[in-house]
């Protein structure tokens, strides 16, 4: 087992607001996730893994395996059975997806552009769900039906799948090796959100830090993105 600093180096409001499943297969009806492709360099040398969990893996060796599992990550849902088996093992031995998300922040890069982005869509996923945020959101696109950087990625009516779907599509955008794209649409959604954040907070005081988890994850993207 491997200690971790949970936190890593991204700051703890949105960290602290995601959920334990983060790897799931995102599925939206206007882009069926069987429909995708694997990335190029897809795949994960095992040998590193398995080093990995004996303790033996040099500093070398582990952060070229932060940069493989950075890589696959976006298309886990595509991965062979062999490859599956070891990252479920790997992630175990971390401790869980969320270790896994935490452990990948501690490589600069992709690894740690790739954890920030999904504790995005970890945070879209909840807020998704959530009347309030889907009230706030359908009420300000009354007013501007396409927030700056959004249009094109948006539908016209705003849902309970809104923010899930742009979950699906920043996930979407990194399986295919766009990541400057999937930057791009982060930040414009934490933009919108932070927009949407009072009138969501007075909806439900229960969210009354959306406005500052939402400038954390900003914040913590534009660094990631920022070493290149």
């Amino acid at each position: 087992m491997h200690a971790l600093d949970l936190e890593g180096s991204m700051r703890e409001k949105p960290f602290g607001k995601i959920g334990d499943q983060l790897l799931r297969v995102r599925r939206d009806v206007s882009r069926p996730v069987e429909g995708r492709s694997a990335p190029a360099g897809f795949g994960v040398d095992q040998k590193l893994i398995t080093a990995f969990g004996a303790g033996t893996l040099s500093p070398a060796g582990q952060q070229e395996l932060a940069q493989q599992v950075a890589r696959q990550l976006p298309a886990h849902w595509s991965q062979p059975n062999t490859l599956a088996e070891a990252m479920s093992r790997f992630v175990e031995d971390l401790g869980g997806q969320r270790k896994l998300i935490a452990w990948l922040d501690e490589y600069p890069g992709l690894p740690r552009l790739v954890a920030r982005l999904y504790v995005l869509m970890g945070l879209l996923d909840r807020y998704s769900e959530n009347p309030a945020v889907v009230t706030a959101l359908r009420e300000y696109r009354e007013r501007e039906p396409y927030p700056a950087g959004l249009q094109g990625y948006l539908v016209p009516q705003t849902n309970d799948d809104t923010l899930a779907g742009l979950s699906f599509t920043i996930e979407e955008l990194l399986s295919d090796g766009r990541q400057g794209k999937a930057v791009d649409l982060a930040l414009a959604t934490t933009d919108c959100l932070r927009r949407v954040a009072p009138r969501a907070e007075e909806l439900d005081p229960a969210l009354d830090d959306l406005s500052e988890v939402m400038d954390h994850s900003h914040r913590d993207l534009q660094e990631a993105a920022a070493e290149g």
